[in-house]
């Protein structure tokens, strides 16, 4: 099958979201499947390159940084790549299109769909449907969802990363949704050693924005600065000297390792060197480095928002915290740095756990659903 897929976000561009549309492309490549990908061109990246079998084609998109998009910017990637998108459409006759983020990769899909007669198939991801990241996006919504009507509604299939993610856009556009979760190669993680380190590795992976919840971050760490850890943060973002002002005024900066921006090959380094992953935020779909947490054997403190409730079995392989609840995340946390054994039953529990978020068993449900939609 012949299957054109529209992002304005892929690697070494954007966060989880393209990384999550890189994986499923080099799946579905092996798998069989002619893939060609149209994404944003930022600074020095080729225009053209094959990457795991997949013909990446990146465009001028207006877009000035690879880790982060701006509202004005993400209206410039639909101008920029709106006349590409067609002609590639046209020219090339895939069966299916496939948009990853409604907004605004769906913009673009929707007149080439249209022009063409090629269906196209819309996964939504957290932070493209109103209500997901109420503190970025709530604003925006309020003026261009009736423009985004028409992205949901021609779709020939939808599809969420999450059923938080999938009952926001029910409730939102009306239309129906199946949720696909993210998933994880699992043959080609190398996991992280059943036996914790000594001391224990902490990791926390993301934009450094408001949704991460960075400030309780950096309170919750302090309460357990009794204990043997070190944290590796990796990430940037306009939230990122917030946080290590705060780690510097607590004096925790020696037990900090900040990374900055990484790849993802250098991002499974750091999963495989670690045992226990901080999720403290406000706001999640399904977040990719939960799942990679998964496959990479860690166990996994989270915040009891609907988005983490797919990773984490409390008890078995980590914990749920209320919101804002410092006691909590502190017992939780405290008692896998000091409990060796019990840290170790949980990053068992979490690499069986990866099982259900398997890529292939997801590519195969994908590829049911370009069936579907073709015929």
């Amino acid at each position: 099958m012949k299957i054109l897929v529209i992002t304005y976000e892929y690697p070494p561009v954007g966060g989880g979201g393209g990384r999550i549309a890189a994986d499923l492309c080099r799946v579905l490549a092996r798998r069989g499947h002619t893939l060609r990908v149209l994404t944003s061109r930022v600074r020095s990246l080729p225009a053209q390159e094959t990457r795991d079998g997949v013909a990446v084609l990146r465009r001028f998109a207006f877009r000035r940084w690879a880790d982060r998009c701006t509202i004005p910017q993400m209206a410039g990637y639909v101008l920029a790549h709106l006349p590409p998108a067609c002609a590639l459409a046209a020219r090339w006759r895939p069966d299916v299109l496939h948009a990853h983020f409604a907004v605004p990769s769906g913009a673009v899909a929707l007149p080439a769909a249209w022009l063409t007669r090629t269906p196209y198939v819309l996964t939504a991801h957290l932070g493209d449907v109103p209500g997901g990241v109420p503190d970025q996006t709530d604003q925006a919504f309020r003026w261009i969802k009736p423009l985004t009507v028409p992205i949901w509604t021609r779709a020939a299939a939808v599809t969420a990363v999450s059923d938080f993610t999938r009952d926001l856009a029910v409730a939102a556009y009306g239309v129906p949704v199946e949720t696909i979760p993210n998933g994880v190669e699992l043959a080609r993680v190398i996991p992280s050693p059943e036996q914790p380190h000594e001391p224990s590795q902490l990791v926390w992976v993301g934009r450094c924005n408001a949704q991460k919840n960075l400030a309780f971050l950096a309170e919750w760490l302090n309460r357990v600065r009794d204990c043997a850890w070190h944290l590796h943060l990796v990430g940037d973002g306009d939230q990122r000297p917030g946080l290590a002002t705060r780690l510097r005024d607590r004096g925790l900066t020696e037990r900090v390792t900040f990374h900055g921006w990484l790849h993802e090959d250098q991002i499974n380094g750091v999963l495989r060197r670690s045992d226990i992953l901080l999720l403290p935020s406000l706001s999640e779909g399904l977040s990719l480095v939960g799942i990679n947490s998964l496959a990479h054997g860690l166990a996994i403190v989270a915040s009891r928002i609907p988005g983490n409730s797919d990773l984490v079995r409390p008890g078995q392989n980590g914990y749920l915290c209320p919101l804002g609840d410092a006691d909590s995340f502190e017992r939780a946390l405290r008692s896998l740095l000091t409990d060796t054994a019990h840290l170790r039953r949980m990053k068992c529990a979490s690499r069986a756990h990866a099982q259900a978020f398997d890529l292939e068993r997801i590519a195969e449900r994908y590829e049911r659903v370009y069936e579907r939609v073709r015929r």
